[in-house]
């Protein structure tokens, strides 16, 4: 589906709805992140407020994944704060004020705290990330949480090629790159890939 018929989908289904949450989950390099902020310009141009909740914003900080042991493992569902993504997103339903929600400083890896607003009058929140459909405790604690849901699968192929490019782009050499993404990032896709939700519409690529 193009963005075009994604936005005219989600803005068929706001008719005459309050806060309407739109989940946009999918496996690590799947381009989560860059349909989510095409998605929101796209509903904003069409005359709609829009704005983008990043689940990456509820990074445990590195002292807490040094001392959890757990380090190695960041960015796998076990190194997020899902209970305080949990409530944030009770907040963002509820619509009884702004909301301020954290974002990942990749740059850094680190979260900054209360770096964006979703304000009462944006209608339509896309949640965006990884494990929002991960059929897993505590992730499953997200279920029914959504009004609708788009997951991206490239397939492991295009996957893999991404996030090894991802750590080449970082200044890592073969032997360091092939460590993380094979360590880490690519069982991390490959558990989002076989324990998810239903999702409403499922895309190959952006």
């Amino acid at each position: 589906m193009s963005v075009k018929s994604l936005a005219d989908e989600i803005l068929k289904r706001t008719v005459n709805s309050g806060r309407f949450i739109v989940a946009i989950a999918g496996p690590p390099g799947a381009g989560k992140s860059t349909l989510s902020e095409t998605l929101a310009e796209a509903i904003t141009q069409a005359g709609e407020k829009a704005a983008v909740l990043p689940m990456d914003g509820f990074h445990m900080d590195n002292a807490v994944l040094e001392e959890k042991g757990l380090l190695a493992r960041k960015g796998a569902p076990e190194t997020f704060d899902v209970r305080s993504f949990l409530a944030t997103l009770a907040a963002v339903r509820a619509d009884d004020g702004e909301v301020l929600v954290p974002v990942f400083d990749r740059s850094r890896e680190l979260a900054i705290a209360s770096a964006r607003i979703i304000a009462p009058e944006t209608r339509i929140v896309l949640a965006e990330g990884n494990y929002l459909l991960l059929d897993e405790a505590p992730w499953n604690g997200l279920d029914g949480a959504f009004d609708y849901s788009i997951f991206i699968d490239p397939g492991l192929e295009v996957l893999e090629r991404r996030l090894l490019q991802r750590w080449y782009d970082h200044g890592y050499d073969e032997d360091a790159a092939r460590s993380k993404a094979y360590g880490n990032d690519i069982p991390n896709a490959r558990r989002v890939v076989d324990s998810r939700r239903p999702a409403d519409v499922v895309i190959r690529d952006f």
